[in-house]
Formats: structure tokens, sequence, C-alpha cells
């Protein structure tokens, strides 16, 4: 599987950065993911540092805030990676801009062995390049190493159909088509890598990151979070 992480859920209640105690629990939790079979494969987002879009990069040159913003993830990407070590569990951090002394170059079968061997693969720096966003870095690599789901981490339970913290009888959608997600504009992710997870019939769980033993639940099959998929297996 690929678990996409925003990096905005690993503040907790911090106002920037990095939770250590967030940190852990999610590495705790992908522990315990790996220790019942499944094959691992990370891919963190950098908001909780520098966003290209965001109002720190406003003024600036977009490629270059992207630039920084993929820098950003790289950071992430090395602090879940001790995270996860921390707990015994054998990691390797991929970079899809080359920084061979803190991480490996992002090499498709070179992951696909980390993942046959056990390792979680942390995918840092996004698609390397500019004008992407790592919801796309997410779906390309779910792609390119054979994933059979998305799971997209994020600070809520699912996709509603209004803002369930403006309002508490907002609904939790349980299953959805890409294109519901595209014709109503969820946000759950880019268009881009929407359409990409429906052109390869790859399906995306949305869930809550933070929420204890929700990883576990998902991967079990439970009902937690929304499920998009295609019209033929939703019907």
């Amino acid at each position: 599987m690929l678990l996409k992480l925003s990096g905005e859920a690993l503040m907790g209640d911090e106002p920037y950065g990095v939770s250590r105690s967030v940190l852990e629990r999610i590495a705790n939790e992908i522990q315990e993911v790996a220790a019942v079979g499944a094959q691992v494969a990370v891919v963190i987002g950098g908001g909780n540092i520098f966003r290209g879009v965001a109002p720190a990069a406003e003024g600036m040159d977009r490629a270059t805030a992207d630039y920084m913003g993929m820098l950003a993830t790289v950071m992430n990407a090395l602090a879940l990676q001790d995270a996860l070590e921390s707990q015994g569990l054998p990691t390797r951090v991929q970079t899809a801009i080359g920084m061979q002394q803190m991480a490996e170059p992002y090499i498709r079968r070179r992951a696909i062995r980390h993942l046959e061997k056990g390792r979680v693969v942390i995918f840092g720096a996004g698609t390397g390049n500019p004008f992407f966003t790592t919801d796309t870095a997410a779906s390309l690599r779910a792609m390119e190493i054979g994933a059979e789901v998305v799971l997209k981490g994020t600070k809520v339970d699912g996709v509603y159909t209004e803002d369930p913290i403006t309002n508490p009888d907002a609904m939790r959608y349980r299953r959805l088509t890409y294109m519901d997600v595209i014709a109503q504009d969820l946000k759950v992710m880019d268009a881009t890598a929407i359409t990409l997870c429906r052109d390869n019939r790859l399906p995306i769980v949305v869930f809550n990151c933070v929420k204890p033993e929700a990883l576990m639940r998902v991967v079990l099959g439970e009902d937690e979070g929304t499920r998009v998929e295609g019209e033929e297996a939703k019907s």
C-alpha cells in the first residue's frame, strides 16, 4: 500500500514543525500494519514546514517555492524514518532529487526490492518537479511500485458533505466514485492525482491518520474513512 501523509497531520497541536508524540504514534501504527504482512510505502507532504502555494511563498518564483517545499518533505521523511527505526522497523528514504549523503535516489526497482524485504520505503521530494503536488507524487509512486491502494491520511476521518468542524451535522461519505470527487470538487486530492488513480483503477481511502488504530482498521477493511473508486466497484 502507499500511505500518503499530510505534513499538517504531523504537527499535532504544535503551530509549526513536527510533534514527536504524533510522529511516534504514526510510526507505531505503521509498524503494527507491517507486522501483519503489509508492504508499506509512504509519501509525506511538507505543509507543516513550507508550501509552495502558502502565503509565506507570496512573491516568490513558483518553481523556487516548490523546490523549497520539496526540501520540507525530505525533512519530514527523515523524521519519520528516525521514528520508525527507533521501533526496530527497517526503513529507507528515497528522494526524487539527488541528496546521496542522507537518502537514496529514487530507483523504482530498488524501492520494490526494499518492500519485498519488509522495509518501509519513504519517498521524499515529491515527483522532483515543480508545479506537481505530493498527492500527485503519491499516485505516481503507487502505480510505479504496483500498490493496491492509496491511503490518504489527513486530520479528518473521511470526506464529508460539508466541513465537519463548522457544521456538526455534516455527513461522512462512505464511498465515492472518482467522478463524484471531480464533479463536486471535494478536495480529496488534486485533480491530476485523482485522474491518475481513475485511469489506473487505483482505489483511494481517505482517513484520519492521527486517530488511534485508524490505519489498522482501514487495512482490515473495516468501516473507516471514505473509499474512492470506480463506479463498477461502488455498485
